[in-house]
């Protein structure tokens, strides 16, 4: 035999019996591809992750592609650079590549893999062939398959075995299970080198599985025993149950029972119109025995004024109105566009379309403010995308997306949509010179004759493409901002979007959370319920009231907040109502309405709500009213981001300073003409002062031990109206008033 394909077969035997130890298929084995095996092993060994090699400076001198987005570049990185000092063809044992990694040299990043391994094996036998690039001649990738026997485990099962099989354009199939590279999305569960899952606790993950190019999501649930377990069995109420009641069988979880009437009531006044009901409507509804009462109190408040400023608030925060950007003037008709729309009940693919299309005077055409606040194509094509579609493109402007499907190109075609926007300013001067951002009077949105952006991979003009490669059709008549105000409504990136955020509004988390991440490493708790939703919502014209309507009537939506045995842990299955702190506006406005005192708002009408205020958390000048800085510790935003996500609505000390001795709420306290002084005034004994008092706070009548402490309380105070300033207070303070049950 001679003696080169003596070496040849000794090499291939050697990898041959180091991949038969770790469970991968010697056939496999055959001459390592630098696209199929060695650009694996990188990402494998993580060499090109972000915190190494991957990182846009590089480290050590030694830059690859993050997570291996373009093999030529780092194939001449490793045989070329620097006069190809990293691979020793003569000696291929003596390779830098192999030396570092094995952590034979010293190496900041440690031992990456070691000398008996299939990805040192992989690697040597690259070199020895001559460290070629097998470039045109690598079949491509086009699929990962995953396998395994339950993704559901019961204890005592507390580990699953995933075996991954790449597909490729030539039609062969690999097994690749070691050379994937696996990431949990938490810390419920670990993953060993060759994709054998592990419980470290009980709950739900996600595992991200990437094997070059391609990325799978394997969702996995690890459930406790509960030998005891027995279904509950609630009624559907309708298809949203059906989803939801689905999985919480397959976890072993109970729902909890329903909330009473005046919770119920009380959550949905908060949720549509941002307030608390008064005692009198409180009343009402209670004593109301009609079976379709909680029906009819929806279809109700969807009639009020409220509903349309509450909602319409939500998309001021979206789109981003604020005084310094937008002008008084153009925030005002902008918010003022958004208000009536809702009132209308605009379907929401109109209303999107209506934006995306907007140009013209921004004082004439509202909706033309969204362009001015977004003032550059980058800005407008990030923006958009995450509004809505839902899709956060902020990393593919670097680099390919690592968590996603979109590429560096396709960021750049989508931000060509919107090289073409200009603006006519009105030639008044901002307010602030040095601020670019503050701009003053009316300006006019229009189309340029030309503009482009500049992939910066590729150092051209990017073609203008939608998200997905679609290419926009485009005439004299019909530029590619009309095209998109057709196409973006349409896709269905856009109604799960919207479905989604209106669950976040309704539940305090949507389906898919954050609410405006929809990624491959981030898959929805209910992927098919969503679907649903998003059908539905399609079907229904785009209708937001119908989305509404039907989530509400739901038996989910409708659960009690208390839990039992088998969902005290469940924080993402929607198996009992989560507990969560009023919004800003809701706080301050439901202490107005319980106080029946207006809010000391500067520059507008007595009664105002701060939720009907068109500006964000005044964020470039002091905050000078108590107003303004009870909202900001509340966690009102200033609307410089285009995301539900700006909003907090965390818990922090400040904001328990506002309610225990904050300057806003003494005011109120302490007003004439309050809920206060009729009750002083009314000569009524004091059970049914304490009682009313108790309606228009909490929706209640006090129970047995509440009545009794504060009758003793004002029995034994000297001053009358102190007193029952005081019970308010408590009432105020109290956490049933600050959360939303």
């Amino acid at each position: 035999m001679p003696f080169s394909l003596l070496s040849q077969t000794t090499r291939i035997a050697g990898i041959c019996l180091a991949m038969l130890l770790f469970g991968i298929n010697c056939a496999q084995a055959q001459e390592p591809s630098f696209r199929r095996d060695v650009m694996a092993v990188l990402s494998k060994a993580g060499c090109n992750a972000g915190g190494c090699h991957g990182n846009g400076n590089g480290k050590g001198g030694f830059k690859l592609s993050l997570r291996g987005q373009d093999p030529d570049l780092d194939w001449l990185a490793m045989t070329r650079d620097q006069g190809g000092r990293r691979v020793d063809l003569i000696a291929p044992e003596n390779s830098l590549l192999l030396l570092k990694a094995s952590a034979a040299l010293a190496h900041e990043g440690g031992q990456r893999f070691g000398p008996g391994s299939p990805e040192y094996a992989i690697l040597l036998n690259w070199i020895r062939d001559g460290a070629p690039d097998s470039g045109a001649s690598a079949a491509k990738l086009v699929a990962l398959e995953i396998s395994s026997a339950e993704r559901v485990l019961v204890e005592p099962a507390n580990e699953l075995r995933l075996r991954v099989t790449a597909k490729f354009a030539d039609q062969s199939e690999r097994d690749v299970s070691r050379l994937a590279v696996y990431e949990p999305n938490n810390f419920g569960a670990k993953v060993s080198i060759d994709g054998l899952v592990t419980r470290l606790a009980s709950g739900e993950t996600t595992v991200l599985v990437r094997y070059l190019d391609q990325q799978v999501p394997v969702p996995i649930a690890f459930v406790p025993a509960r030998p005891d377990f027995v279904w509950s069995n609630p009624p559907p109420n309708n298809f949203i149950d059906e989803h939801v009641f689905k999985k919480l069988v397959t976890l072993r979880t109970n729902p909890s029972g329903l909330c009473n009437d005046a919770v119920f009531l009380r959550r949905a006044y908060l949720d549509l119109l941002g307030i608390v009901p008064t005692a009198e409507r409180a009343r009402a509804f209670i004593a109301d025995s009609a079976p379709d009462k909680r029906g009819r109190l929806v279809e109700s408040l969807f009639a009020r004024e409220e509903f349309a400023d509450f909602w319409a608030l939500k998309w001021a925060d979206l789109l981003k109105i604020e005084q310094r950007q937008l002008d008084y003037e153009g925030m005002r008709v902008f918010h003022g566009w958004i208000r009536e729309s809702i009132a209308q009940n605009k379907p929401l693919d109109q209303f999107a379309r209506e934006l995306i299309a907007a140009r013209g005077s921004t004082l004439q055409n509202p909706p033309a403010n969204w362009w001015r606040a977004n003032r550059n194509p980058i800005i407008r094509a990030e923006n958009t995308a995450r509004v809505f579609l839902g899709t956060q493109l902020n990393c593919a402007q670097c680099h390919n997306h690592p968590f996603e499907r979109w590429t560096q190109d396709d960021y750049y075609s989508w931000a060509g949509l919107f090289s073409r926007l200009d603006y006519k300013l009105s030639g008044e001067k901002a307010g602030d010179e040095n601020d670019t951002n503050e701009f003053k009077g009316d300006q006019t949105v229009l189309i340029k004759a030309g503009g482009s952006v500049i992939n910066v991979r590729t150092g051209d003009a990017a073609i203008p493409r939608f998200l997905g490669g679609e290419l926009p059709a485009v005439s004299a008549e019909r530029d590619e901002l009309l095209a998109l105000a057709d196409w973006l409504p349409h896709t269905p990136m856009f109604a799960r979007m919207q479905v989604n955020r209106i669950w976040f509004h309704l539940f305090g988390r949507g389906l898919v959370d954050p609410v405006d991440d929809f990624r491959a490493s981030n898959p929805s708790s209910h992927p098919e319920l969503l679907d649903a939703l998003a059908k539905d919502f399609e079907a229904h014209g785009y209708d937001l009231r119908h989305v509404i309507r039907t989530i509400m009537a739901s038996r989910t939506y409708q659960l009690a907040a208390e839990p039992n045995a088998t969902n005290a842990e469940d924080e993402t299955n929607f198996s009992h109502s989560i507990v969560r702190r009023l919004s800003a506006e809701q706080m301050l406005d439901s202490i107005s309405t319980a106080l029946a005192t207006p809010l000391p708002i500067d520059g507008v009408a007595t009664g105002t709500r701060i939720a009907q205020m068109a500006e964000g958390r005044k964020h470039y000048r002091p905050l000078k009213t108590a107003v303004d800085r009870f909202a900001a510790n509340f966690g009102k935003p200033p609307r410089l981001i285009a995301s539900d996500c700006e909003r907090s609505n965390s818990t922090a000390m400040p904001q328990v300073f506002q309610l225990i001795s904050g300057p806003l709420l003494q005011q109120l306290l302490t007003a004439s003409g309050s809920v206060i002084d009729t009750l002083v005034s009314s000569g009524k004994p004091d059970p049914t002062l304490i009682d009313e008092l108790f309606w228009d706070v909490l929706s209640r009548s006090p129970t047995e031990v509440e009545n009794k402490r504060a009758a003793e309380y004002l029995s034994g105070s000297g001053e009358r109206r102190k007193a029952f300033e005081d019970l308010a207070w408590a009432l105020l303070n109290s956490k049933e008033f600050v959360f939303r049950q």
